[in-house]
């Protein structure tokens, strides 16, 4: 096993969040395959069942099984997590490069336009583009991956200048790499920590992003299962029903906790002066 999984898996808050990050992958996997009814079939006589088989969690007012369309709306959140961390990992590694490891005028250019950028407020950014293009979940991917790809690179262009200057890239430089070949080699390994913190944390906003526009109808469409869109049909019910607000709300929480702390674990887990520096034990002086 290697030292920085052992490192991962040796604190309870890194175990807590591999635990509930695997177990909604492992539902939306399912998810695709089967679920215990139709997400989308409507049951009218069976309408409001309390938790109990065959519907384990009951049901919403149209006679729909609130675990399956939990189960379905783990899919949806677990494509919009990654979509946008690949978008938000493109764009960010992107913009830091072009702001660290090319010209002064490109480096200031760069600076600016991000500092532009991140002064426009993701849901903002997203709800606009889903008023023009029509809401779905690819117009979610892309907004708030573009967006959180912004601070990404805010965070990561002055640890990429602060890398730059290290007597080791200084010589793969000198040996014959090429600024991209550094980048790969060199810099991103040592900025990994910080991007994994920023990483995690975007995916986390994104699936509160997409719970929040859902809710609001900018999100996913009517045809797919959504916990934002579940919790806008229940909320209008919590005075009648309250316990089936709970389970959407429950889900959305455990997820974002999840990958808060999974980037926290992670972190500390790659970074060697955090594993340096809890190593070391204070002994207290003595004085004669």
């Amino acid at each position: 096993m290697p030292r920085w999984l052992r490192t991962l898996l040796s604190s309870w808050t890194g175990r807590f969040a591999v635990l509930v990050v695997f177990a909604i992958a492992l539902v939306a996997v399912v998810s695709i395959f089967w679920t215990p009814f139709d997400p989308m079939l409507s049951d009218v006589r069976g309408r409001w069942a309390a938790p109990g088989w065959p519907h384990v969690l009951g049901t919403d007012g149209t006679g729909r099984d609130i675990l399956s369309l939990l189960m379905a709306g783990a899919r949806t959140t677990a494509f919009v997590a990654v979509g946008a961390g690949v978008v938000a990992t493109l764009v960010g590694i992107s913009l830091a490069a072009l702001g660290a490891l090319t010209a002064r005028w490109v480096r200031e250019s760069m600076a600016v336009l991000v500092d532009i950028l991140i002064a426009f407020p993701v849901l903002m950014i997203a709800m606009m583009i889903s008023a023009v293009w029509g809401g779905s979940l690819w117009v979610v991917v892309f907004s708030v991956g573009i967006g959180f790809g912004v601070s990404i690179a805010r965070v990561t262009r002055p640890e990429l200048r602060r890398v730059q200057q290290s007597d080791f890239v200084l010589a793969g430089r000198a040996s014959g790499l090429t600024p991209g070949q550094n980048l790969m080699r060199h810099l991103l390994p040592n900025i990994a920590p910080v991007f994994i913190v920023q990483l995690s944390w975007s995916m986390a906003v994104a699936v509160l992003a997409e719970a929040g526009l859902s809710y609001l109808g900018f999100g996913a469409s009517l045809t797919e299962a959504s916990w934002g869109t579940l919790l806008a049909d229940l909320q209008r019910y919590i005075g009648v029903h309250p316990l089936t607000v709970v389970w959407p709300g429950i889900a959305i929480t455990l997820t974002v906790l999840g990958l808060n702390l999974l980037g926290d674990a992670l972190r500390e887990a790659t970074d060697p002066t955090l594993s340096r520096r809890s190593a070391q034990v204070h002994v207290p002086e003595v004085v004669a």
